[in-house]
């Protein structure tokens, strides 16, 4: 079997598991963010925080509740992490110094998880499970709760309640990913994933000298990693290391793991609002961004320049011989597609273009399926772009869901999408123009500046993958990239939650003839124009300066 066709085949399997998770999961959800029971355990935790989850929100006090509760994890974690030289089980790491715990815990609590260490050698058993671990359930329940109360604004009329906060944040986490997680890590670890909390242990003798690994509570770090688009790995070498990912198998499950929430939370969507076409709508724009992006990443890595490539079946450097170029490629676009940022190859060995296709992804907003929760409100804001363009085209004011898009509701939407391009294209300049962040690039030229460039649009889009060049363990990139994830993170959702409080206080408006068919394939195809388009406006010259630059040499 060629390279090639075993690309296209896992491709096929993939989809086929999607597909069959996509209804099951997604009712599922929905009856979770709709039911009115609480379970036993999570009475528990709502009494032992003072909550009362009966309480409706409007999106002021929504908000409050995601800033506090994600404050307290930023602080928590950065003194996890100053006090670890101090605390049991650190594996005889010191403590981590205070630019670099900042960057990691507002990595890890924005759901980016931007790693500037080797986690092999840095951080204890206590910070990866007590800290780490514990970010990467809760971050990714604080999109999946963002989302929904989003997706109450379309489905509410004449109330600004837009549900509870802590409800869904506990929801999410104790009937969602918990579960979810639990049944991935024993799958991973009869494969082969390490689950353990030993020691250092040197291992051999390599070219006169010894090689130390240590072990960790791998398996069930790397299940909610994926599951909840995530992306920090125990070891330095992320999902590519043999530990976290053995398999080829493996490999294709934690793709699935990345993949299967977001999509199936379009599901979710289309029933909360009382419409699955609607659901079925936005998904289908998501799969055919991902799918656009797959096919044209195995091109890029496949095609053959000279005998070496030939030989290779592909451009292999940088990947796992495990895996191959098509599974890689398959892997890179789905992290960066979702908020994920996992990595199973270095995604600075790509070819030119194929490094371009990687920060495209992340660039569109990470939109396709998107992160946890994350990609469906930012899915839907720019469906209300596409609707408001369309309105313009014929001259009626735009609707969508039943919802007027007046002035108010196209301002919230339009600050959304201003915000991370100007924090990966002003962050970006700033390091080049200054006279020692340069410094930190491995390579000169198109390169280099590819790799700063990756960066910022990396954290600015809560992803975290990287260009291995970039040398990001220095005080500039340490305190840059985290303002970057933290604002990045948060100042969209002050918008997606004011919005979702306008539209759950509008009056629904009956369909007319003349009110666009949100449902039909027209608009999917206009969805995904306008995605292209706007993207395209904003970062094409920065894109130009770096893997165009490079890819077209």
């Amino acid at each position: 079997m060629g390279p090639v066709l075993a690309g296209v085949l896992q491709l096929l399997a993939l989809i086929g598991a999607l597909a069959l998770a996509y209804v099951p999961l997604g009712n599922y959800m929905a009856k979770v963010y709709s039911s009115e029971k609480h379970w036993r355990v999570e009475k528990w935790i709502y009494k032992g925080i003072g909550a009362n989850p009966d309480t409706e929100m409007r999106w002021a006090s929504y908000l409050r509740g995601v800033l506090a509760f994600s404050a307290a994890g930023v602080l928590f974690l950065y003194l996890l992490q100053r006090l670890q030289g101090s605390l049991p089980g650190s594996l005889g790491f010191s403590s981590i110094e205070p630019a670099q715990a900042f960057d990691t815990a507002a990595s890890f609590v924005t759901n980016t998880n931007w790693q500037s260490y080797y986690g092999e050698q840095a951080m204890g058993h206590v910070v990866q499970t007590a800290g780490l671990a514990v970010q990467n359930f809760v971050s990714a329940a604080v999109g999946i709760a963002v989302a929904v109360a989003l997706v109450r604004g379309f489905a509410r009329s004449r109330t600004g309640e837009l549900g509870n906060f802590w409800a869904d944040l506990v929801r999410g986490t104790i009937r969602v990913l918990v579960p979810g997680a639990a049944i991935a890590a024993v799958v991973l670890v009869a494969c082969g994933a390490i689950q353990n909390l030993s020691g250092i242990h040197e291992v051999g003798q390599f070219m006169g000298g010894s090689q130390q690994w240590n072990g960790g509570a791998v398996a069930s770090q790397e299940a909610i990693k994926e599951l909840g688009t995530n992306g920090g790995g125990y070891f330095n070498a992320n999902s590519a290391h043999p530990f976290e990912n053995p398999t080829p198998f493996t490999n294709l499950f934690e793709i699935f793991l990345i993949l299967v929430i977001p999509l199936a939370l379009t599901r979710t969507f289309g029933i909360m609002v009382g419409s699955v076409k609607q659901g079925y709508a936005i998904l289908a724009t998501m799969v055919t961004i991902w799918v656009g992006f797959v096919a044209l990443m195995m091109w890029t890595e496949f095609a053959h320049h000279g005998p070496a490539l030939e030989a290779a079946g592909g451009a292999m450097e940088g990947k796992e011989a495990r895996f191959g170029v098509g599974a890689s490629a398959l892997f890179g676009v789905s992290t960066t597609l979702t908020s994920t940022g996992a990595v199973d190859s270095f995604h600075s060995s790509f070819t030119g273009l194929g490094g371009g296709i990687t920060m495209l992804g992340m660039m569109l907003g990470e939109i396709a399926p998107g992160g946890t929760g994350s990609g469906l409100y930012g899915m839907l804001i720019m469906a209300i772009i596409a609707v408001f363009i369309a309105g313009l085209m014929v001259g009626r004011t735009p609707e969508y869901l039943g919802k007027k898009i007046g002035a108010r509701e196209m301002k919230l939407a339009a600050c959304y999408i201003l915000v991370t391009p100007a924090l990966v294209l002003i962050f970006t300049a700033a390091s080049m123009a200054l006279r020692t962040p340069p410094n930190s690039m491995l390579n000169s030229g198109a390169h280099g500046f590819s790799e700063v460039l990756y960066a910022f649009t990396s954290a600015s889009n809560n992803n975290g993958s990287a260009f291995a060049g970039l040398n990001a363990n220095t005080d500039w990139f340490n305190t840059m990239t985290g303002l970057a994830m933290l604002l990045g993170r948060f100042v969209p959702m002050v918008f997606v939650l004011a919005l979702a409080g306008s539209l759950a206080e509008q009056k629904p408006v009956p369909a007319t003839a003349g009110t666009l068919r949100t449902e039909k394939p027209l608009f999917t195809g206009l969805l995904v124009g306008a995605i292209l388009i706007i993207t395209g406006l904003t970062y094409f010259p920065a894109l130009a300066l770096g893997p165009l630059a490079e890819g077209l040499a």
